[in-house]
């Protein structure tokens, strides 16, 4: 049997034996203003701390204090670390790097998306790479996906019944989801439905993706087993997954900055409590998170009039509830690990120290640990072996994807010639085209609305792994696909065949090995470079990644060809090199 829990019996007896006096605790945190979230209400007293565990909070100070670091904390606050409850580690960042970023606002558990580990490692190696994870002084917990929320050549063989029972019982894994291909479910599909019963047979809970899903909708997926979700954009909506019995996280993004509004609009309806409410970035692109990650969230809600005791619930200890693991963090208690936030004041959620499992991630606003980097050599890198041509770069599709805003796409007619060199930079028309990282198949059409003046952009950064290659000159598309190929991995913007802009992503030609300080710069830069040439919306990043995601309408460019989301249909296939 794995064990589920990190003290073992002998463990236990010295914790206990420190409450007698005969071992001494390694740090109190002494007259500590602290959140008691049983309570719900701030206390003052002791903290006791031995190695990576609170053995006591209360009144009493201990007997025994040899050797033992003690910090007066009569003029500071205490509340516990924050948690990250809907992580997309990989949004040119990694979940190292993201991690080790956000801890030093006071976020120190992460609950993250293995999607882009399962689609970059080789079969059964996903598994045991995030095992590593768990010596951390952070805190990683995982989803495991039942869809790839693209058309993949061959997801079957990734999603099976074998690999997604083994996933479900990992103690890690905390949840099913996020439940993108909740239409098949609609329509019929047993064996999705057979693995959210073994999620909920395992107590792991089950997350939807729910946009816009009406009341009935709602209802279905409650009954299938979905417990959860994270889509809501209005107060109507977030009312309406309350009424039907789903938990809900409230969402601030990058591309769904909603929370001011959500607040407002459920406060309006009458609203009494956010106290079970959850919050989450849900997985922004780097530039989002230059002014924090879940201390931004809760300031936001604070500042919308939220109790602030409520506020830091809904990025600890309710989250903590929700996967049943209050047991082990999300509050400041007895028995629980030591992993705290050390604040001013209850009124500004970023601290001045941050303790994760006993050890000092940032102690006087000043980084003390960095944390130890995953051993990435289990992902392959993308070593290119083939020739983009000009036989690729035929597009002679009557049928192309416009761009309504970062993510929502419609199709268009085509008009123009496309069989030319060049086109025009009057419009905002560019090549498209999807390529297979092996150099296998490809599908070509124009993009609609991305920008005007730029010569060529190539990214190994999409949803499936896949090359995207765009542009208004197939001679920069191509200029810019080998510079990405020699970089073995990335994204790399080219004009008029200068080089104007490049993002290495060294793990699997989708995820930096940089920290994130520079991946924000890299990724800023780049909304620079592409905004000064007609890019009219906010999120390249985003805008990339889901040109092949089908879980947003309307018309997509997948591994199996143009698909229509709305129609479930392939309208043109890919063709073979």
């Amino acid at each position: 049997m794995k064990q589920r829990f990190p003290w073992k019996i002998q463990h236990l007896r010295q914790h206990t034996a420190i409450l007698d006096g005969s071992v001494a605790p390694t740090l109190v945190l002494k007259d500590a203003n602290y959140l008691n979230s049983s309570l719900k209400m701030w206390q003052k007293g002791n903290i006791w701390i031995y190695k990576d565990r609170i053995v006591y909070v209360g009144k009493d100070f201990p007997s025994n204090s040899k050797n033992c670091e003690i910090i007066d904390m009569t003029n500071n606050w205490v509340v516990p670390g924050y948690i990250e409850p809907h992580v997309h580690p990989f949004q040119l960042y990694n979940p190292h790097s993201f991690a080790e970023y956000a801890s030093q606002t006071g976020t120190t558990t992460f609950i993250q998306d293995n999607l882009m580990l399962l689609l970059l490692n080789d079969k059964k190696k996903a598994l045991p790479f995030i095992q590593q994870f768990k010596s951390s002084p952070l805190s990683f917990y995982w989803w495991t996906r039942l869809d790839s929320q693209t058309e993949l050549v061959e997801e079957d063989e990734l999603f099976t019944n074998g690999e997604i029972r083994n996933w479900l019982d990992d103690p890690s894994v905390l949840l099913a989801g996020e439940l993108t291909s909740w239409p098949r479910l609609m329509d019929g599909d047993d064996l999705l439905l057979s693995w959210m019963q073994e999620a909920k047979l395992n107590y792991k809970r089950i997350e939807g993706h729910l946009p816009g899903a009406s009341e009935k909708t709602i209802a279905k997926m409650t009954l299938f087993g979905v417990t959860g979700d994270h889509e809501a954009m209005t107060g109507d909506e977030v009312w309406t997954r309350l009424e039907q019995g789903l938990a809900v996280t409230l969402r601030h993004s990058s591309i769904r900055p909603d929370l001011p509004r959500l607040i407002k609009e459920l406060k309006e309806k009458g609203l009494r409590s956010f106290d079970n409410f959850m919050l989450t970035t849900d997985g922004s692109t780097p530039t989002f998170y230059k002014e924090g990650v879940m201390d931004r969230l809760i300031s936001i809600a604070i500042e919308e009039g939220v109790d602030p005791i409520e506020a830091y619930h809904m990025a600890s200890f309710s989250i903590a509830k929700y996967y049943r693991m209050e047991f082990m963090q999300g509050m400041i208690a007895t028995g629980r690990m030591a992993t705290l936030n050390i604040l001013t004041s209850p009124q500004n959620p970023t601290p001045v120290f941050v303790l994760s499992k006993g050890q000092w991630m940032k102690r006087d606003e000043e980084l003390v640990s960095n944390t130890k980097q995953p051993d990435w050599s289990t992902i392959k890198a993308l070593d290119i072996d083939w020739v983009l041509q000009e036989d690729d770069l035929q597009f002679s599709m009557p049928c192309g994807i416009e761009m309504i805003n970062n993510v929502i796409t419609k199709p268009y007619s085509i008009q123009l010639d496309a069989s030319r060199e060049e086109l025009n930079r009057s419009n905002d028309e560019c090549f498209l085209l999807l390529i297979d990282r092996n150099g296998k198949w490809k599908i070509s059409t124009l993009l609609k609305g991305f920008a005007r003046d730029l010569g060529g952009l190539a990214s190994s950064y999409s949803n499936s792994g896949d090359i995207i290659v765009l542009g208004k000159s197939k001679k920069d598309m191509i200029a810019a696909f080998e510079r990405m190929k020699q970089l073995q991995g990335g994204i790399v913007a080219v004009d008029q065949g200068e080089l104007i802009h490049e993002i290495p992503l060294s793990i699997g030609g989708v995820m930096s090995n940089d920290p994130m300080e520079k991946i924000i710069d890299d990724e800023s830069r780049l909304r620079e470079v592409l905004q000064e040439r007609g890019y009219m919306h906010e999120d390249p990043v985003y805008t990339l990644l889901f040109l092949s995601s089908t879980h947003l309408p309307y018309i997509r460019i997948t591994q199996r060809g143009l698909y229509d989301v709305k129609k479930k249909t392939v309208l043109f296939p890919t063709i073979m090199r």
